[in-house]
């Protein structure tokens, strides 16, 4: 194992490189298959057997607009019509990249002829290694937790907000694949997927680790509160009755970053919690009780300003205006810790208003783009102001002290500089003013 290297606190976060297109890629160009790639922006592009076979303004139609609404794992029949006019029945599948929502399209041949298959598969596999989706379960991939990890460690540290991560290994699952096939076990790891991705938040991720492990990074979140989550999540694969029949039940390790250790030693203490649950019996949750939460809760959280930074920029002119004033309203924020009670409220009102007013304006401009995720997004607008006012009320009179700091660190931390900085500006990046 290698050394751990800790990330000091006020290093520069590193930027998440956002990968090439597929298309500029020569596999994508020359796949096996017919790909069309539905960009964030609504543009469209497509490789030589797709403009071979298929006019672009299919993509438009039904079947495959539906598709592009609803990516996820697994073939669906589709009529399309050919350059000639004719139509012609396909099988096609929708993937969720970074870059956008990607179709593939394969004929009867290429998913009957076992040989062919292989090297269909193989091919996917390569693709994968470009995008940011499993291609079965549509959770984030194992290369996407790398790019990911290291940002929201940075993340982390410079805002004093915890970061858990759960490991989860579903148990005997070689014998659901020998038993029951390999069909029972892909369609085991989509429910098992679905499952958790209806109960974490939406600001956590879930990923694919590799075979039938998967990594869920808990945001803003101690150790103790991820074993709750992982406890949750454990009870609601055991009581769910799993397509199969035999009923299925994961093993959870759990651990908090303590700040001076890096990913591999991070991952070195999930590993040894899950060994410890699959060696304790399976069907259980270990928890290593250490973490960046402890140590900051005996020492005062000091205020720390958010740096405006040309990189924040998303490339439009009202959401980057309003991005640097909500910027300096969380900053105003900040400093107001020991203020009087009517100038504190004051600085919490400004910035909930100016938040409630941005998500209005970025929802309609949202909306006019045809932005797949609006609904998504409508709904992280409206839990986030919610859990603010929940805590501002909470806060009772909102006198000066600690009762004050969860309000200040959720408004500055999560509503804006973690919300603001990467998700809103991943939305705009591909638009022109």
């Amino acid at each position: 194992m290698m050394n751990p290297t800790p990330i000091p606190a006020g290093m520069a976060e590193p930027e998440i490189r956002r990968l090439p297109l597929p298309e500029d890629r020569d596999f994508f160009a020359h796949f096996p298959l017919a790909l069309a790639l539905v960009g964030r922006d609504g543009g469209l592009r497509v490789n030589e057997k797709y403009s071979a076979l298929f006019d672009p303004a299919e993509i438009d139609g039904g079947a495959l607009r539906h598709l592009t609404e609803t990516p996820g794992p697994g073939w669906r029949k589709a009529g399309l019509r050919s350059r000639d006019g004719k139509i012609i029945e396909v099988h096609a599948q929708a993937v969720r990249l970074a870059a956008g929502t990607l179709i593939l399209l394969a004929d009867d041949h290429a998913l009957t002829r076992d040989d062919e298959l292989t090297h269909l598969r193989e091919r996917i596999t390569e693709l994968e290694k470009v995008s940011a989706t499993d291609h079965l379960t549509g959770a984030w991939n194992r290369a996407h937790l790398t790019r990911v990890l290291h940002s929201e460690l940075s993340r982390s540290l410079r805002f004093r907000q915890p970061l858990s991560a759960l490991l989860i290994d579903i148990d005997h699952f070689k014998q659901i694949n020998d038993h029951q096939g390999h069909q029972a076990g892909d369609a085991v790891l989509c429910k098992v997927v679905e499952l958790i991705q209806g109960k974490i938040r939406s600001a956590d991720l879930l990923f694919r680790w590799g075979g039938e492990e998967f990594v869920v990074l808990a945001v803003s979140t101690r150790y103790r509160d991820a074993h709750t989550l992982a406890e949750h999540l454990r009870g609601l694969m055991a009581g769910h009755v799993f397509p199969h029949g035999a009923p299925v039940t994961v093993s959870i390790g759990v651990a908090e970053h303590n700040g001076q250790e890096n990913v591999e030693a991070l991952f070195s203490r999930l590993d040894a919690a899950l060994f410890v649950a699959k060696n304790s019996g399976r069907n259980r949750v270990v928890t290593d009780p250490r973490g960046n939460s402890d140590n900051w809760a005996a020492e005062p959280a000091p205020a720390r300003s958010l740096v405006w930074r040309d990189s924040n920029n998303s490339g439009h002119p009202q959401i980057d205006s309003e991005h640097r004033r909500l910027v300096e309203l969380a900053n105003t924020l900040n400093t107001a810790e020991s203020a009087p009670p009517a100038a504190f409220d004051a600085a919490v009102s400004n910035l909930l208003q100016a938040l409630a007013e941005h998500f209005t304006n970025e929802e309609r401009l949202l909306e006019t783009r045809g932005h797949p995720g609006l609904a998504e997004h409508r709904r992280t607008h409206a839990t986030l102001l919610r859990k603010a006012a929940e805590l501002r009320d909470s806060g009772g009179s909102l006198a000066a002290g600690d009762a004050r700091r969860p309000l200040i660190e959720f408004l500055v931390n999560e509503a804006v500089a973690r919300h603001l900085f990467s998700t809103d500006r991943g939305l705009f990046l591909s638009d022109t003013p």
